[in-house]
C-alpha cells in the first residue's frame, strides 16, 4: 500500500511539474505576442501624430499667410487714408487762408465804409449849410417849406378823388335806369354765379354766427386772411357764405369752417391747427380723386405727381367749364374717334386725359398751360403722342398721329358745346388773379388774396422785412400798379396788414 501511494504522489509530482512548464511556455508566447501587438499599435500612433502635425502645420501657415495678406491690405487702406487726410488737411489748410484773407478784405472794406459813410455825413451837412446860406433857411425852415408843399400835392389828390367821386354819382344816375332791367338778368345768372363763386355752410344755431366773427372781429380776421376767402355772415338763419373764385381755397375753407363748428373750440391757434390738418386732408384726397379716375378709364400706371394734378382738376375752373368734367369729356369723345379712325383709343384717352394737364398749375404758376403741361408730360417720360396733342390742341403744333388729330377735335367740341363756357366769368377770375400777381410779385409779401369779389385786396407781409412805415407805402405802390394795369369797375381796396409773432415752447 504504502508503494502505491509513493508512486501517486510522483506521478502526481511529474504531472504537476510537465503542467508547470507548458504553462510557462504558453504565457511566454502570450506575451510576446502581445508585446508585438503593442508596438504596431505605438507605431500606427505615431505615423498619424506625424500626419495629424504635418496638417496642423501646413494650416497654421495658410492662416499666416491669410493673416499677412489681411494685414498688407489693411496697412494699404491705412496709408491710402492717411494720403487722403494729408490732402484734406491741405485743402483745410488753404481755405482756412482764404477765409482769412476774406475777413481781411471785409474788415477793410468794413472800415472804408464807415470812412464813406463819414465822409457822406459830412458832405451832408456841408451841402445843408450851402443851402442855408443860398436860400437864406434854416433847417427847420426848409422842413417847414417841404411839408407845405407836400400838402399841396396832397390836396391835389383830395381834388381829384372829390372830382372822381363827383364824376361817378353822374354815372350812377344813368346806371340806376337800368337797374330793374338788371335784376332780370342777374336771376337767371345768379345760380350759375352760385355754384362756382359761393358754397354755403349750414350752422346749428345762430349762436355760432357770434363765435365765428369772436371777439372785436378776431375769429373772422384770422379765418379770411388764412384761408384768402370772403365770408360773407349775415340775416339769414343758420347759414354763412364763403365766397372765392379760386375752387380749390373755398374747398379748403368751407371744410375748415364745418370742422370748427363740430369742434366747437373757435380762436385763432385752433383755426390754424385746422387749417393745417385739412390742408393735408385734401392733398390725400386730390390724389385718390386722380387714382379713382385711372381706375375708371384703367390708364395705369401714371406719375404720382401727375396723378394728384388730375385731382387737383376737380377744383379748377376755365370759363366757367369745370376743368376735371371738360378733361373727362374730352377723354371719352377722343378715344371713341380714334378707335373709328383705326387709331389707339387708349394712347387717344390718355392724351384727352392729360391735354389740360397743366391748368392744374396756372393758378399758382402763371403762364401758358400749354407749355407748363408738355413740360410735366416731358419731366415724366409720357408717350410723344401725348405731348403733340397738348401742343397741338391750341395751335402750337401740327398733329402727327391719329390721336393727336382726335383730341384737338374732341377739345373744340367740348368747348363749342351750348352752355360749356361763360366769357364773364374768366375775365373776372383772371382780374382778381392779376391783383393776386400784382401783390405778390412784392418784395416782402408773405400771402396775398383777392376778396369780396375782387374788391378788396388783403395782404400779409413779412413784419422782418417791412416796417410800419413801408407798409404805407407798399399799400400806396400797389394801389398805383393795380390802377395802371387792371380794368375794373369801382375801386379796389388795398389792405396791407403786418403783423409779428414770437413762439417759444416749455419743455
Amino acid at each position: 500500500m504504502l508503494i502505491e501511494a509513493g508512486a501517486g504522489l510522483l506521478f502526481a509530482a511529474v504531472g504537476s511539474g510537465v503542467t508547470y512548464v507548458w504553462l510557462r511556455n504558453n504565457s511566454s508566447k502570450k506575451f510576446a505576442y502581445m508585446e508585438l501587438e503593442a508596438q504596431a499599435k505605438a507605431q500606427a500612433i505615431e505615423h498619424e501624430s506625424e500626419r495629424l502635425l504635418q496638417n496642423a502645420t501646413l494650416k497654421i501657415r495658410e492662416n499666416e499667410l491669410a493673416l499677412e495678406k489681411t494685414f498688407q491690405n489693411r496697412l494699404q487702406e491705412v496709408e491710402k487714408r492717411n494720403r487722403s487726410l494729408i490732402l484734406e488737411s491741405k485743402e483745410i489748410k488753404r481755405e482756412k487762408e482764404k477765409l482769412q484773407q476774406l475777413q481781411y478784405q471785409v474788415s477793410e472794406k468794413n472800415s472804408s465804409l464807415a470812412e464813406l459813410k463819414k465822409k457822406r455825413n459830412a458832405q451832408i451837412d456841408e451841402a445843408i449849410l450851402q443851402m442855408q446860406n443860398v436860400a437864406s433857411m434854416t433847417e427847420e425852415e426848409a422842413k417847414i417849406e417841404i411839408l407845405e408843399k407836400v400838402e399841396l400835392k396832397c390836396r391835389s389828390d383830395i381834388a381829384g378823388i372829390v372830382r372822381k367821386y363827383e364824376q361817378r354819382a353822374k354815372e350812377e344816375g344813368k346806371k340806376k335806369a337800368n337797374y330793374i332791367l338788371a335784376q332780370a338778368t342777374t336771376r337767371y345768372a345768379g345760380e350759375f354765379a352760385g355754384e362756382r363763386l359761393i358754397n354755403l355752410v349750414t350752422l346749428p344755431s345762430d349762436d355760432h354766427k357770434g363765435r365765428i366773427i369772436g371777439k372785436e372781429g378776431r375769429n373772422i380776421k384770422a379765418l379770411e386772411t388764412l384761408l384768402g376767402v370772403d365770408i360773407v355772415i349775415d340775416e339769414t338763419p343758420g347759414v354763412i357764405l364763403i365766397s372765392s373764385f379760386n375752387l380749390y381755397r373755398r374747398a379748403i375753407a368751407t371744410r375748415v369752417i364745418e370742422l370748427l363748428v363740430e369742434d366747437g373750440r373757435i380762436h385763432p391757434g385752433r383755426i390754424e391747427e385746422i387749417h393745417e390738418k385739412v390742408e393735408s386732408e385734401f392733398e390725400q384726397k386730390i390724389y385718390e380723386e386722380g387714382e379713382n379716375i385711372l381706375i375708371d378709364l384703367g390708364l395705369f400706371p401714371m406719375h404720382e405727381e401727375l396723378i394728384k394734378l388730375l385731382g387737383r382738376m376737380k377744383y379748377r375752373a376755365s370759363y366757367g367749364q369745370n376743368a376735371l368734367a371738360h378733361t373727362l369729356e374730352v377723354a371719352r369723345l377722343a378715344s371713341v374717334m380714334a378707335a373709328e379712325m383705326g387709331g389707339d383709343e387708349k394712347l387717344a384717352l390718355r392724351a384727352g386725359l392729360l391735354h389740360d394737364i397743366g391748368k392744374a398749375l396756372t393758378q399758382d404758376f402763371g403762364g401758358s398751360h400749354v407749355e407748363l403741361g408738355a413740360e410735366l408730360c416731358k419731366k415724366y417720360k409720357e408717350h410723344p403722342t401725348v405731348i403733340n396733342a397738348i401742343y397741338a390742341h391750341h395751335g402750337h403744333a401740327e398733329p402727327d398721329s391719329v390721336e393727336s388729330a382726335a383730341v384737338c377735335a374732341a377739345d373744340a367740341l367740348s368747348a363749342a358745346r351750348p352752355g360749356a363756357r361763360r366769357e364773364v366769368l374768366e375775365s373776372f377770375t383772371k382780374r382778381v388773379k392779376d391783383l393776386e400777381e400784382i401783390a405778390l410779385s412784392k418784395e416782402g409779401v408773405a400771402r396775398a388774396y383777392a376778396i369780396n369779389a375782387g374788391r378788396e385786396l388783403r395782404v400779409t407781409v413779412d413784419a422782418g422785412q417791412i416796417g410800419d412805415n413801408e407798409a404805407v407805402m407798399l399799400s400806396k405802390e400797389i394801389a398805383e400798379e393795380i390802377e395802371d394795369r387792371v380794368q375794373y369797375p369801382g375801386e379796389i381796396k388795398v389792405s396791407v396788414i403786418r403783423e409779428s409773432r414770437s413762439i417759444n415752447y416749455a419743455r
